[in-house]
């Protein structure tokens, strides 16, 4: 039996219903889009309402929604997030995305499960005890390499989605307590204070300054646009795009960009297809660079390498556009091959490399008016963070998907029939009584037929092919063919949506053993029954989650990132080292050692009394 193509499915960010609409009208295939309460982002929450309109809307694309629950609970909280999962499952939602395993003990719908990145997916033996606990898909940690992928991939049955695109964290996800331990505030509730984008000092035990006012824990951004067909082969299914917290103009332009990606790669294969319906067609070119964008990075998807941070900047630097030739008293005269607009933000580095930035008044040939002159030098470069008319495109019309039908349009006994079959082999046939009388104009009348029931624009579809069977050429008045199209669509309508069924949770597999017999505060524990679960599982001690109990003097961050390398500093590159170690970072009065695992290749953070 020849094996099925895999689906493979590009999976948008929804910040809210608009977006995730704009996510499915720009080809998404998946959107997840964050629950009302217990996501990861607290700042993205929605109403089961809005979530409940996405969900009848991508349905008809056969796009998916996945709904993000993917905090860890305390047991005060576990009654209500039952009574969510319940309320997401009856709307109609494909899966939950879930961190805290206590989930799997309640009293829940069978939705499908996948375990969020923030369950620190690094191995096959981590994978395939997700998959052995009924876990449908797995969200990878950014850290691997591609071949690492494989390995998983090929040693597992279980789905793998990846991300591709967006902010980097710094740390392991889901090993991260560095805001939790100095604010309070969980990045495993939702509410991460980011304190990787923060200036750092970079000391040696001396005290002496090795780098100034950096933000050296910062990423890049990732891109991984131009490695979709390794991922394909390495076995990933899902292509995630970061951006719980964007708006609609950048899943727009994103969403975009990897569509076409990714048509270009599956038009080409057999063995792949794509995991939903229509065609999606845009009046816009797409490009990442115009979208918040902090340089990028393919970060270790071919093994660790340099320029993986960005620590002149946390924020979104843009295009490079050119350099500055000359200043003139209200103007600045670029070399740069870039259309330039009144209203467009540049930004460059300044003094200390601090990020500055003008809006342009008015253009000139080469020559910039900005609004209120900057300070800056000849030679100094030039990003665009803020595209006006690119913008303004964004907000228009700019894409189009279309789901193809075929209509078999027949004589009847006692007048005509219309039959229409979607992409899927699904139809919807009406009949419809009426007087045959003879065309005056025969030579127009099939014609007239087609011009009618291909008038599907106000809808999701557009037509393939149409076969009209008829024993004579009769007249059939235009209104007439428009009104037994539009009753035909609804009817299709009505039995896609019937059709449409959602794949069920996966039963848990007995007699299965958690890998460790014992859990330290990185098991994620924050309630009773997350711990019973693990103690099913054979776990000996499970000690509570740094959000229960702040441990003292344990590493707040654990990164495959390393600093020293970042710098050059490498010892396993032959570098020699010129300081006296361990080194700290310091932002104010916080003050954070750095652990280096030259063996694990990682790099640890503590914070320092």
């Amino acid at each position: 039996m020849q094996n099925q193509p895999r689906k493979i499915e590009l999976l948008a960010p929804a910040k809210n219903l608009e977006c995730g609409l704009a996510a499915v009208n720009h080809g998404a295939d998946a959107v997840y889009i964050g629950a009302p309460m217990f996501s990861a982002r607290a700042a993205a929450g929605n109403s089961l309402q809005d979530i409940a309109e996405l969900i009848n809307y991508a349905h008809r694309y056969r796009t998916k929604v996945l709904v993000a629950l993917n905090t860890v609970l305390t047991d005060e909280q576990l009654p209500e997030a039952e009574r969510l999962i319940h309320q997401i499952y009856e709307i109609g939602a494909d899966a939950l995305i879930v961190q805290d395993m206590g989930i799997l003990r309640l009293d829940i719908p069978p939705i499908e499960l996948h375990a969020s990145t923030q369950t620190d997916n690094r191995t096959v033996e981590k994978v395939k005890f997700l998959e052995d606990m009924g876990i449908s898909r797995v969200v990878l940690a950014r850290e691997l390499t591609l071949q690492q992928i494989k390995e998983i991939h090929e040693n597992t049955h279980i789905e793998l989605e990846v991300f591709v695109h967006g902010a980097l964290c710094v740390s392991y996800s889901g090993q991260c307590y560095i805001s939790q331990a100095m604010t309070g505030r969980s990045a495993n509730r939702g509410e991460c204070a980011q304190f990787c984008r923060l200036p750092y000092q970079l000391l040696d035990s001396n005290g002496e300054v090795l780098v100034k006012n950096k933000h050296l824990l910062s990423l890049k951004d990732l891109d991984l646009s131009e490695h979709l067909a390794e991922l394909i082969d390495a076995g990933v299914s899902s292509f995630k795009i970061e951006g719980r917290l964007k708006d609609a103009d950048y899943v727009k332009n994103i969403t975009a960009y990897y569509r076409q990606k990714l048509d270009a790669i599956l038009e080409n294969r057999t063995d792949v297809n794509p995991a939903s319906l229509g065609k999606t067609r845009f009046f816009f070119e797409p490009n990442p660079e115009k979208s918040f964008r902090r340089s990028s990075t393919d970060y270790f998807l071919f093994g660790r390498k340099a320029a993986q941070s960005a620590p002149d900047t946390p924020k979104s630097l843009g295009e490079e556009i050119g350099r500055v030739k000359y200043i003139g008293k209200n103007f600045i005269e670029v070399i740069t091959n870039k259309e330039i607009n009144n209203g467009d933000g540049l930004c460059f580095l300044g003094k200390e490399d601090k990020l500055n930035g003008f809006h342009v008044n008015r253009v000139e040939g080469k020559k910039i008016y900005p609004g209120i002159m900057p300070e800056i030098t000849v030679n100094s470069v030039l990003y665009r963070n803020q595209d006006h008319e690119f913008e303004k495109i964004l907000k228009g019309n700019i894409s189009e998907r279309k789901i193809k039908v075929d209509m078999v349009f027949s004589e009847t006994v006692d007048g005509f029939s219309l039959e229409i079959t979607d992409e899927e082999n699904i139809s919807a046939k009406m009949e419809f009584p009426a007087e045959k009388t003879p065309a005056n104009n025969p030579e127009r009348v099939n014609q007239t037929i087609e011009n009618q029931l291909s008038k599907l624009g106000n809808t999701i579809y557009e037509l393939g092919k149409l076969d009209i069977k008829t024993s004579s050429t009769w007249f059939i008045p235009a209104s007439q063919l428009n009104e037994w199209r539009r009753v035909t669509i609804e009817t299709l309508d009505e039995i896609r949506a019937k059709a449409y069924k959602t794949r069920m949770r996966k039963p848990m597999q007995e007699n299965v053993e958690f890998p460790l017999k014992k859990l330290s505060y990185l098991g994620n524990v924050t309630n009773q029954k997350a711990k019973e679960f693990y103690e099913f599982l054979g776990v000996e001690e499970v000690l509570p989650g740094f959000e229960v109990k702040a441990e003292e003097g344990v590493p707040l961050m654990f990164c495959k990132y390393c600093i020293k390398h970042a710098l050059g500093w490498c010892p396993k590159e032959g570098y020699k080292v010129s300081f006296k170690e361990p080194l700290f970072l310091q932002h104010n009065e916080q003050k954070f050692r750095l652990e280096f695992d030259c063996k694990k290749c990682e790099m640890r953070v503590v914070f320092e009394n």
